[in-house]
């Protein structure tokens, strides 16, 4: 009858072991995935923030137009005749 208690007892311990190890390994894994979700997440919505100042950016502050070779002031002193002639060819070939 005592081998048959020792046996009962050794079974129920490894069965309580068994029932603690795997709650406890579920909860190591349950968090890593919600760390895991929370961090995509987190970077999405960053992500989202840094489009959002960018289209506000833009809206904002218009891309400057770029001046064409061809709108050069001649009575500057940095007129460079030469260059607009090559700008002049280039348009109308």
């Amino acid at each position: 009858m005592s081998t048959t208690s020792g046996v009962n007892v050794l079974r129920y311990s490894a069965l309580a072991f068994g029932v603690f190890y795997g709650f406890t390994h579920q909860r190591s894994i349950n968090s890593t995935t919600r760390a895991a979700a929370a961090k995509r997440e987190y970077q999405h919505k960053q992500q989202l923030i840094e489009q959002a100042r960018a289209e506000y950016a833009k809206s904002k502050n218009p891309a400057p137009l770029t001046k064409s070779p061809l709108d050069q002031d001649p009575m500057d002193p940095n007129f460079d005749l030469e260059a607009y002639f090559n700008a002049l060819a280039a348009q109308n070939p």
